[in-house]
């Protein structure tokens, strides 16, 4: 027998939630988008160091963006301080991760540099756009409806 009132764990599948989930799929096509063109640009540019240098870029600075849309969605049914305290935590952690890779990846010459930072900045700046792009363009009703 479970409690009707209890937080359930599963990722909420409401109208709530649908611009969330669009502005995944939006910010994972805007990423796609940017990858190929960011890919191709400075691989003419610099060759196979500019291409390695915008297909990292372009993870690391999409994963940034599209981690917090993602943990949102699957805490939407949990307790709004859950929600707000896993958020923070995890963009701490993101954070975190993200200086260490880039001041890992310093030391190594087989990217191009320039080429990683624009795609990083670049992808940051891509994806939050399609994310918005999409919660603004997304139709929810103010109250859900209820289930008999």
């Amino acid at each position: 027998m479970t409690d009707a009132s209890a937080p359930d764990d599963r990722p909420a599948e409401s109208p709530h939630t649908a611009a969330l989930r669009k502005a995944v799929r939006f910010g994972v096509l805007a990423l796609a988008v940017l990858a190929v063109v960011s890919a191709i640009v400075w691989a003419l540019v610099d060759g196979l160091p500019g291409l390695w240098g915008a297909l990292m870029g372009a993870g690391i600075g999409g994963a940034f963006v599209l981690t917090t849309a993602i943990v949102v969605i699957a805490t939407a049914r949990s307790a709004p301080q859950t929600t707000a305290a896993v958020v923070l935590g995890t963009w701490l952690l993101k954070l975190l991760v993200a200086m260490g890779v880039v001041a890992g990846l310093a030391q190594f010459d087989f990217y191009s540099h320039t080429s990683f930072g624009v795609t990083i900045i670049a992808a940051l700046v891509v994806v939050l756009a399609g994310e918005t792009w999409a919660v603004l363009k997304t139709r929810t009703p103010y109250v859900e409806p209820t289930v008999p």
